[in-house]
Order: C-alpha cells, then sequence, then structure tokens
C-alpha cells in the first residue's frame, strides 16, 4: 500500500523523525513504532526519516534499510513518507532511493554535494542524479547550506525546476533565506516557470513570516509537532493573526531546540520526557546534555505548560 506521491501542490506539515537508539547504541524499533503513532496522532501530512537528523550519515547501510522497511511496514501506506537518500556516491544514492521507491516512498530528499563552488557544479550535479533517478521518481531538494557549505542560488534553482519536471519541491532552510522565497514564488506566480512545493526547515523557526511570504508549509523536526500542525492549518484556513499567537507560545523552547550542533539532543530528550521514545542518546559523535543543560531544558517546558494551561 502506497500513499500519494510528492507534487509540485504538496502541503502541510512533514515531520522530520529521528532515528530512535537504545541505551546500548541499536536502533530502537518499539520507539520508532510510538514515535510514528505520536506523529499520527499530532496531524502532520507525512513524516521524512533518514535526514541529517535521523543520524542518517551514522547508521550502516543494514541499518538505513532495515529502519526503512520497518517504518514502511508500520505506516502502511496511510501518510506519504519522504527518505532521506543523500550519499557521497551517485552509484549508491541511485540504488537506495530505487530501494525506497519500491517499498512505497513518496518521494526522496537529497542535499547536493557539499563544498560544490559555483552555479554550474550545482547544476552538473543535479542534472546527473535527476536524471539517474528518472522522470518517476518525485524529489525533494535540501537547501541547507549551513551544513553541505553549497549555497544554491535562486537561478540555479530556476535552472534546475525548468529542466527537471521530477524536481517537485524545495526544502528551504537556507539561513536568512526570505527574500528567495519571494524570489522563487514571484517567478511562478507570473506564469514564468514552474512552481514548485516550497516546505521549510530550521524547526520552523521563521515559520509564520515563511507562509507569509508563500511557502506551503514545514518539512523539519520539532519535539512540538502540534505546534507546527497548528500553525500551518491556521494560517491556511485564514487566522493569519492565530497562527501567529499559537507560534508564540512555543518561541522559547523552540529557539533553544535549534542551537546548531546541539539541537537533536534537545529534541530527543523533549520527546523522551514527553513518554514518545525510551532513551535520548545520540550516535557518537553527537551531543550529549550535562546536568546544566537538563536544568535549563526543565525550566522551558515548565514554562511551556504553564503557558498552554495557566
Amino acid at each position: 500500500m502506497s500513499a500519494e506521491k510528492i507534487n509540485e501542490q504538496t502541503r502541510g506539515v512533514y515531520i522530520i523523525s529521528p532515528t530512535p537508539f537504545t541505551e546500548t547504541g541499536e536502533v530502537d524499533f518499539a520507539s520508532t513504532d510510538s514515535l510514528i503513532d505520536f506523529y499520527f496522532e499530532t496531524g502532520v501530512t507525512g513524516i521524512t526519516i533518514l535526514g541529517v537528523l535521523g543520524e542518517a550519515p551514522k547508521l550502516a547501510p543494514t541499518e538505513a534499510r532495515a529502519f526503512l522497511e520497518h517504518v514502511m511496514k508500520r505506516v502502511d501506506g496511510r501518510k506519504p513518507i519522504v527518505v532521506g537518500a543523500s550519499n557521497p556516491g551517485t552509484d549508491n544514492l541511485v540504488r537506495f532511493a530505487k530501494t525506497a521507491m519500491d517499498l512505497g516512498a513518496a518521494g526522496l530528499m537529497i542535499s547536493p554535494q557539499p563544498f560544490l563552488k559555483t552555479d554550474d557544479q550545482v547544476f552538473g550535479y543535479w542534472a546527473e542524479v535527476l536524471t539517474r533517478l528518472g522522470p518517476d521518481v518525485p524529489v525533494c531538494y535540501q537547501d541547507y547550506p549551513q551544513t553541505t557549505n553549497t549555497v544554491s542560488s535562486v537561478s540555479v534553482l530556476h535552472r534546475l525546476i525548468d529542466a527537471f519536471p521530477n524536481f517537485v519541491m524545495l526544502k528551504h532552510e537556507e539561513g536568512s533565506g526570505l527574500p528567495k522565497i519571494t524570489r522563487l514564488r514571484e517567478r511562478s506566480d507570473k506564469g514564468e516557470g514552474r512552481r514548485v512545493s516550497i516546505l521549510v526547515g530550521n524547526g520552523g523557526l521563521y515559520l509564520p513570516q515563511e507562509l507569509r511570504r508563500g511557502v506551503d508549509g514545514a518539512m523539519t523536526g520539532f519535539a512540538y509537532p502540534e505546534m507546527l500542525v497548528g500553525v500551518v492549518e491556521k494560517f491556511h484556513a485564514g487566522d493569519v493573526e492565530g497562527a501567529e499567537d499559537l507560534f508564540d507560545i512555543y518561541l522559547p523552547i523552540l529557539r533553544h531546540e535549534q542551537q546548531m550542533g546541539f539541537g537533536l539532543a534537545i529534541r530527543k530528550e523533549v520527546l523522551k520526557r514527553r513518554g514518545i521514545i525510551a532513551c535520548s542518546d545520540t550516535r557518537h559523535p553527537g551531543p550529549k546534555l550535562t546536568a546544566r543543560d537538563h536544568q535549563e531544558l526543565t525550566e522551558l517546558m515548565e514554562r511551556l505548560q504553564r503557558k498552554l494551561h495557566g
């Protein structure tokens, strides 16, 4: 059973899932099940697995395959699953992508290779990948130069959108990137180029303003996905101020979770405290919380509860 594939009109919240581990370091499939069930309960549109914050680079190929198969079986086509397929080797990327699509994935999330310096280098990399994947495999382009050190200009994105119809979605998380959203939307709104779906990352840190700029929703992780869902739903229903007000309630803990290189440990610990996963460990080399970190998180979670229920 397969869910609908992602396309140019996809919108909503695709939550980026962490990969739960046991205290002895194995993939925790029981916590994976409870995490998926939790995401369903919060009303997300879809789930994205095996991304950077899913610690995909730290998984052995056999582990990634087992995790993919387990998630697809648990979800059973009830919601679309986007699968992170980035890989230093294009042959390995294409091979894993075929496996994911054969198992019922709704599409692939792929980031460009690190340290591509020019528009022609960026275009050349993507031309090879998108051609080899073929026109029937929808791709979400992960634009996250903070980690790849590859900047994807608006002009090269336009070239790729025009040349490859399987480029259907941009995961936009370039820092200070609001003008990029405007330029992409202005072009398609004028009929000068194909429209693609734009979902945003960075934990949703700029979500209200990004929605105002014309994005379709979020593809990101946050330990309170119900906030992301609520903000996007309110905005699309026309309650723009209500969306802003809901966002404001969660902003302190959202900002805290978005610390570069540290936020995954916070996200996993919140999920553990919420009873969703059994262990909050990240794989080495990964962040670990100190006693002071735990104290700060307790204070922030308690403040959030008072604002929600006070």
